[in-house]
């Protein structure tokens, strides 16, 4: 099954494509979409979405997952990432995939063991589990971490009889 891992952010959504087969974890790709901060609000959503659509016709997922946002200490930096939010949702919905979305803590316990792990600590482990990946940056090893979060759900959640 092709994952597609989703960290939204207005000016930076890191994303992560990975093919999950049984326990098994293989790097499809990996990258950032960035907006430009000259522009308006509107035109940075839409460019997000227009670079969203692209990603998910080119790659074709069969899921996706996206990390859920918490308050930040500025109210109008978490309306914006709120409405990048909106725009990922509303993307991979439209694709016709049903969304799995995860706290940041359970992604880092997924993949690290501990819900309090650094960036640091999950950009490494999820190198290790995608041997040989070349990762864009610490948004995009959040969007990896994210899509490896839900293969290991959507596993366990097979195996429940």
């Amino acid at each position: 099954m092709l994952i597609l891992g989703l960290d939204p952010g207005l000016g930076t959504t890191g994303w992560g494509a990975i093919r999950a087969e049984g326990n098994r974890l293989a790097h499809i790709a990996n990258g950032r979409i960035v907006t430009d901060a000259k522009r308006d609000l509107g035109a940075r959503l839409v460019a997000l979405d227009g670079a969203l659509t692209s990603l998910l016709a080119e790659y074709a997922p069969e899921a996706a997952a996206v990390e859920e946002v918490f308050v930040n200490k500025n109210p109008q930096s978490t309306l914006k990432l709120g409405q990048a939010r909106g725009v990922v949702l509303l993307g991979a919905a439209k694709a016709g995939l049903t969304v799995g979305e995860y706290a940041p803590t359970l992604v880092k316990k997924a993949v690290v063991g501990t819900g309090t792990a650094e960036k640091a600590q999950v950009h490494a482990m999820v190198a290790r589990l995608l041997p040989g990946a070349k990762i864009d940056g610490p948004d995009a090893a959040d969007a990896l971490a994210v899509a490896i979060c839900h293969a290991h759900h959507l596993g366990s959640a097979r195996r429940i009889p």
